[in-house]
């Protein structure tokens, strides 16, 4: 596990400067705060930081930008949407480098995430042609009252609600932005993004593609900043919208400060996998590991918790294990890496002293466990306590926990026993089974013999308990950032 280096020849002599977006438009400070390499430490940039005047002028930028985007005709969202996607199909390859080196997420992943938000946008170019309204009879009432509603119908349609924050964490710097930034355009809405303090750079990429797309300038703005001018923003009421990804404790608080606005909140996870005894173990295993310890771990539907039917507990423990050992861990930079490292050494500290308090309360340790600086070798565990912080907690690191159940009904209450609920995953051959486990586990989506880590960009995303409220996918964002207006007429 040791370290090489992954500086470039564009960081001699200090960190660049890099602005941050107001308005569409380039905007420097005096404040700056450094973006350091997750993996080694070195600075790679100094980006400045939004001041509350600024804040308050990209609010206002986007208040004003609302009669424009609200203008636009869906062919004309559509268009935007597409000119995003073919730029970022053009830079695929530099966007994905610098997604590795501020994220610390291998090339490969880094990759995948740029294909993705392609994806991402190319769906909403569609979508942004498929909002549609209803029709409603309104010739219900009864007899007597019939003549005088005969002719009468109502026409709903979807309209947008206005300027959005958005706020979103450091582990998908490009997809996770563009989850917000791509139904806000495709429905009409100006946009500001609050970035990671970890992962600026890439969603100050994104949005200046955007300016440069064809999208009103003062309906996209970057912001990265302190929470402090965050939280104005939240607490303004003239952003009709908070849509939040990051951690549950930050989530909860920022929507008791929201006031009156729509909320969105996608949280934290425990994810669970649940295997049975007719279940196809080395498919188990391939997609175990492979939720389990992409971007290590850093996902919040990564596998964490494994529960196995107890005659084939032992079996699969050995098939993970081989193949966790098997992963190379390093460089992100680096084209055969698997596993990278954390997002800081603090985190990789955190979730080593989570590991060690499990094996103090009678955890076995399977393989991993060691840490060096940022990177914590994958790690299993055995039968940890249920009490246990990579039980209970969302442990967000390259760590898979495994345990062994009784009955099935057993197994899914141990899936349920956490307050977390965004998504599970259930290896069995047995349909009734899978239907079971559909009607009776406490989360968001169940996928049936595949990783809870599997997501479509399309579908609707989100959990319930402490993992949120609404939904992202982006047919369900832009229900979320549009209102539906009723047309009553009598025809």
């Amino acid at each position: 596990m040791g370290k090489k280096s992954s500086k470039d020849a564009a960081n001699q002599g200090g960190p660049m400067e890099t602005p941050f977006l107001l308005a569409g438009e380039a905007r420097v400070n005096r404040s700056t705060v450094e973006v350091r390499s997750p993996f080694d430490g070195h600075a790679i940039a100094a980006v400045c930081q939004a001041s509350e005047a600024d804040a308050e002028e990209a609010l206002a930028a986007s208040v004003k930008a609302f009669e424009e985007t609200r203008a636009l005709t869906s062919a004309q969202r559509s268009e935007v949407c597409l000119a995003v996607a073919a730029r970022l199909e053009l830079e695929r390859d530099d966007v994905a480098k610098g997604i590795a080196l501020e994220a610390g997420k291998p090339l490969a992943d880094a990759a995948r995430e740029v294909g993705r938000a392609i994806e991402t946008f190319r769906i909403a170019a569609d979508e942004a042609k498929r909002i549609g309204g209803s029709v409603l009879p309104l010739d219900w009432p009864s007899p007597a009252k019939t003549a005088a509603h005969a002719q009468r119908m109502g026409i709903g349609r979807r309209l947008p609600i206005g300027p959005i924050v958005g706020i979103t964490p450091f582990n998908f710097p490009l997809n996770l932005v563009a989850h917000k930034v791509a139904p806000a355009i495709a429905s009409g809405n100006p946009i500001l993004i609050k970035p990671a303090p970890q992962t600026p750079l890439t969603a100050l990429r994104l949005g200046q593609i955007v300016a440069e797309s064809g999208w009103p300038k003062g309906a996209i703005s970057v912001l990265p900043c302190a929470n402090a001018v965050a939280a104005k923003l939240v607490a303004d009421e003239r952003p009709r919208m908070l849509s939040f990804t990051g951690s549950a404790a930050v989530g909860w608080q920022l929507k008791a400060q929201a006031g009156r606005k729509r909320v969105t909140l996608e949280l934290g996870g425990n994810a669970a996998v649940l295997v049975h005894d007719d279940a196809d173990l080395d498919l188990a295993a391939l997609r175990i590991v492979g939720g389990g310890f992409s971007y290590a771990g850093q996902s919040c539907i990564s596998v964490q918790r494994v529960f196995v039917q107890k005659d084939r507990w032992q079996t699969l423990a050995q098939k993970i294990t081989a193949m966790v050992e098997a992963l190379v861990t390093g460089d992100p930079m680096e084209e055969e890496t698997q596993v990278g490292p954390m997002i800081s050494e603090a985190a990789a500290m955190r979730a080593e002293a989570w590991i060690n308090e499990a094996l103090a309360e009678g955890a076995h340790l399977l393989t991993g466990g060691r840490r060096e600086g940022s990177v914590l070798q994958p790690t299993v565990l055995a039968k940890p306590r249920a009490t246990s912080k990579v039980y209970q907690e969302e442990v967000f690191a390259p760590v898979v926990t495994i345990s062994p159940y009784d009955s099935f009904a057993d197994g899914m209450a141990m899936v349920n026993a956490s307050r977390y609920g965004l998504q599970a995953a259930v290896f069995t051959r047995d349909f009734s089974r899978v239907m079971q486990a559909w009607r009776e586990l406490e989360v968001g989506a169940v996928l049936v013999n595949e990783s809870t880590s599997w997501r479509a960009d399309q579908m609707p995303y989100g959990g319930v308990k402490d993992s949120g409220i609404g939904r992202e996918g982006v047919r369900s964002a832009i229900e979320e950032m549009t209102d539906e207006r009723l047309l009553i007429a009598d025809m």
